[in-house]
Formats: structure tokens, C-alpha cells, sequence
């Protein structure tokens, strides 16, 4: 399968512009978690903190530190569900002539449609904890790169945003509805405090000198 996340830019644009079923907005939402995790990481390796003093850098660096793994989880996303989303198409072309293909058919869509609702919950639990991340970027990092933050933390909450919705389209296909109904709660959290930690981050970047 093609590699979205190690194209050039330019044909990964064109790629999510085509009228193919893949890369979607699963596969775009992991881009933009990647790409506001980064201007994060930006952030907090720039030599100047907010006053200068040895306990920001500290901060930022342990920030970086477990921000960096974030944005190696996310990048793989943007495969992972384009891979999903083909997995669901193919289950659905299945053959339903007999009685036991009817069966594999059920069973294989059931599978697939588990495994696109895993991964936007995947997306959504990077993103938060990216967030949460955002908030000591917020505090200690550079004022002069303030947009820098405030943007990673928007495209951040973009992603998540947009995960969510995926994965409120693909719960309808679950069949196990105590599984659905886990993913359910744990997504209407992972936006409820991504949402807030959002907001105290882009309120700490803007705080006036």
C-alpha cells in the first residue's frame, strides 16, 4: 500500500484532493496532530525562553522530551487509517451469495470497522495528551514565537476534533455495543479535556507581559 506519511508534500496534497476513498479526513487529522506537534517541539528547542531563566528550559526540555514521541505516534496514523478505511471497502465487497459468505461478510465488516473506529480513538489520544504538553510550552516558551504555539495548539485541536468525528461515523457499524459504548465515553472525554487544556494553553501564550 502507498505510504502517505513519506510522500513529498506536494503529491500527499494531491493525493487527499483525488476523488479515491483514500487518504480522507482520518488520514488528515493525523497529518494536522503531526504538524501542531512540531510547531510545539519548535517552540520548546528555541535558545530563548519566556524570561530566560535555567527552570523554563528545563520545563520545555522535559516537554520536548515527550512531545517527540507524540508526533512519532501520529505520523503513522495517517497510513493507519487510510489502511482502515480501505480494510472496510474491501469487507464490503465481499461476496453475500450464500449463507456463509453472508457470514464472512458480516464478520469481516464487523473486524474492519472496529479497527477505523481504534484508530481516530488513536488520533484523539495523542492529540490530547499533545495539549496537555502545550500548556508548559505555553507558559515557558519564547512570547516572540507565541503564534507558533497558538497555531500547534489549533491544529492540535483541529485533529482531535476531527478524530472525534470519525469515529462518531464509524460507532454505528460497531456490533459489540458494550465496546461501543466504551470508545463512546472514553472519545467524549479525550475532547472534553482536550478542549481545556487547549484553551489554557492559547490563554497562557497570549498572557500579556
Amino acid at each position: 500500500m502507498t505510504s502517505y506519511s513519506e510522500m513529498a508534500l506536494p503529491d500527499l496534497l494531491d493525493a487527499l484532493a483525488s476523488n479515491e476513498p483514500v487518504p480522507g479526513g482520518g488520514s488528515a487529522a493525523a497529518l494536522a496532530g503531526s504538524v501542531g506537534v512540531s510547531l510545539l517541539v519548535k517552540v520548546a528547542g528555541l535558545p530563548r525562553t519566556r524570561t530566560g531563566s535555567p527552570e523554563e528550559a528545563a520545563d520545555l526540555s522535559e516537554a520536548s522530551s515527550r512531545l517527540r514521541p507524540l508526533r512519532n505516534a501520529l505520523t503513522p496514523l495517517i497510513d493507519d487509517d487510510s489502511a482502515a478505511y480501505s480494510a472496510v471497502l474491501e469487507a464490503m465487497r465481499l461476496p453475500e451469495d450464500t449463507d456463509g459468505q453472508q457470514s464472512a461478510r458480516i464478520a469481516a465488516i464487523g473486524t474492519a470497522m472496529q479497527r477505523a473506529t481504534e484508530v481516530p480513538l488513536e488520533t484523539m489520544r495523542h492529540c490530547q495528551q499533545a495539549l496537555r504538553g502545550a500548556i508548559v510550552i505555553a507558559r515557558n516558551g519564547n512570547r516572540n514565537a507565541a503564534t507558533d504555539t497558538t497555531i500547534g495548539v489549533e491544529l492540535l485541536r483541529a485533529a482531535l476534533r476531527s478524530a472525534g468525528m470519525n469515529i462518531d461515523v464509524n460507532l454505528s457499524g460497531l456490533t459489540d455495543a458494550e465496546l461501543a459504548a466504551r470508545i463512546r465515553a472514553e472519545r467524549n472525554e479525550l475532547l472534553e479535556e482536550g478542549e481545556t487544556d487547549a484553551r489554557q494553553a492559547i490563554e497562557a501564550a497570549l498572557e500579556p507581559a
